[in-house]
This record gives structure tokens, sequence and C-alpha cells, in this order.
């Protein structure tokens, strides 16, 4: 084989073919746009054409228009996701606030939240990390979505979000406003270089938690790995050999630690252009309110919603796609 072949460099190989599989993610979807687009055109003159209106073929055209329509809000999406990190896995941290059993039972709910929305898009979920309250909700729930984009769509979601209903644990049924921290990490590959010493970790095994009964863990195969420099803690019971949850806490480390230190590079931009970056991110970003009335409301792009459960459901992509828009308008 001649020298300097990629093809002798497995990993630069494989840098080949992943450049080859993005460039295709791009360009397959604009010339299938592009026919569709010239074959309405065509289907555009035949109904000028006809002496007579032809229902049948006016009504196919107005439906193409409006598959076209949704393909180019697709594409034109696709295209607000050019960041380094948007195309990987993306992983999710969720904490209540201060308020007990309501802000942990608003957790829950968002944990559920983001998993239906992860399944309308065919996106994986598996549940890395869960800790459950004493009475009802959670404590933190640590969540990886693998799908093509997921961390470049989710990272509209990172900020406090806000719920005001009628507490279902109030005997005298009052309102309340509770509060929960999302937290949004790419997900981090082998081909990244994250330097983790081994004398600066703690390495920490106990036996997972549960509601008891025949599930729960009679050895201690639970991890939590503490990186002693930064103070990052992070853990994982999911799994019943002590190995695989080690394996899991690690890659859930190295995504800490890469956001970590993209964080301290926006940081020093952010320095330069204070004013700007300062627009969007306060400390909640989304009010969701169950009671008086029903609403949704993004501070960031003042979208609002009236259908909150369709939004509990997981119907996130108009606040997802606002909140992309208002950001690339801010940087053209």
């Amino acid at each position: 084989m001649a020298e300097g072949n990629i093809w002798s460099d497995p990993e630069g190989a494989k840098k080949v073919v992943e450049e080859v599989k993005s460039l295709k993610r791009w360009l397959e979807p604009y010339h299938g746009l592009r026919k569709r687009v010239t074959e309405g055109r065509e289907l555009n003159e035949l109904v000028e054409a006809e002496s007579h209106v032809d229902l049948a073929l006016q009504r196919q055209l107005e439906e193409d228009a409006d598959r076209i329509g949704a393909q180019l809000e697709t594409l034109e999406l696709q295209t607000m996701l050019q960041g380094p990190d948007d195309a990987r896995d993306a992983l999710l941290t969720i904490h209540p606030g201060a308020g007990g059993t309501e802000s942990q039972d608003w957790a829950e709910m968002l944990v559920r939240m983001y998993t239906r929305w992860a399944e309308r898009h065919g996106f994986t979920v598996e549940i890395l990390d869960l800790l459950e309250g004493e009475e009802a909700g959670v404590k933190s729930a640590e969540i990886e979505i693998r799908g093509e984009y997921a961390y470049g769509l989710l990272k509209a979601e990172k900020g406090v979000h806000r719920l005001v209903r009628i507490s279902p644990f109030d005997s005298q049924s009052r309102r309340h406003t509770s509060f929960a921290s999302v937290f949004v990490y790419p997900v981090v590959d082998e081909e990244i270089e994250i330097e983790v010493r081994d004398d600066d970790l703690r390495i920490d095994v106990f036996r997972a938690s549960g509601k008891g009964g025949q599930h729960v863990n009679k050895t201690s195969s639970a991890v939590r790995i503490t990186h002693l420099p930064t103070g990052i803690v992070v853990s994982c019971q999911q799994e019943r050999s002590q190995g695989k949850n080690k394996a899991t806490a690690m890659k859930m480390l190295k995504a800490r630690l890469y956001e970590r230190a993209v964080a301290e590079r926006e940081a020093k931009k952010a320095e330069v252009d204070k004013q700007k970056t300062d627009i969007a991110w306060g400390n909640q970003i989304r009010s969701y309110v169950f009671q008086p009335y029903t609403m949704v409301n993004d501070h960031r792009t003042e979208l609002k919603v009236t259908d909150v459960q369709r939004v509990m459901d997981g119907d996130l992509d108009p606040f997802i796609e606002a909140f992309l828009k208002q950001t690339a308008s801010q940087a053209a």
C-alpha cells in the first residue's frame, strides 16, 4: 500500500468516512428538496395549462407545497446546528430547587417531558442515574439521549424551569411555585482527548438504592467518582455490574470536564462581548403555568403556548426552534 494513503491509517479512514456521512446529511436533503420544487413547478404548469380546473390535481399541488414547506423548515433548522458539538448525543442533568417534595415532583415531570420529546424524535433514552425522593419525585436525574443533533437541539433547554400549579401535596390546595434546573452536556466520544489522571480521582462504591423487594442490589455495585481538582461528582447505579457502572460514570465525568473546558473558553469571550451574551440567560428560561390559567412562556424568545399538557408530553420543538432562530439572528 502506498505510503501516505489514508486507508493505511484506520483513524484517518474513520474520520474521512465520518466527513463523507456529514456531507451526505446536508446534500441529500438539499437535492431532494430541489427535485420536489422542480416537480411542483411542472405540476403547476400543467394545472395552469388546463382549460378547466382539475380539483384533484390542484389539491395534490397544495399538498406538495405544504410538504415542501415542512422540509424547508427542517433544512433551515439544520443550518442552525453547525456548532462543533451540535451533532453529538446529549447528557441531561436535572435537579430540583428548594421546596422539598413539590420541587422533586417537578423534576420528575421534566424527566418525563424530555423522555417523551426524545421518543417523538426516535432518539434513544437511557437513565444513567436517578435518586428518588422520599415521598415523591426525584432528587436528581442523569439522562443520556442518543440521536443525531441531540445536543444541538437540547442545548436550548439549559437553565432554570419554573412551575406554577395547585400542589397535589398541599391539603389546602394552595398554589405553589417550584423550580428545577436543567444542565445539558455533549457526550464526549473517544476521539476527543480529555486527560483524566488516576491521582485526580476518588472512586467510592456503594449499594444501589431502590424501592425495595427483589430489585434491591445486595452488593456494592453503584459507583461514585469525584474529580478532586474540580470537585465534579458523578455517580451511576443503573447496572448490576460495578464495572459497567464505573465505565458509565467515567463517560459522564469526561462529558462534564469537556463542557467545563468549553464554558471556560466561552467565559473569556464573554468578557470581551459581555452585553451581547448576557441577553438570553437569566435565572429562569421558561415558566409552566397550570393554574389559574394554562400557559408555557419562554422568557428568552417570548414564545407562549397555551396547551401546557401538549408541552409536558414532549412537544418542545416550537421552543427549541424559536431559541435557535433567535441565537442565529443575534450571531449574524
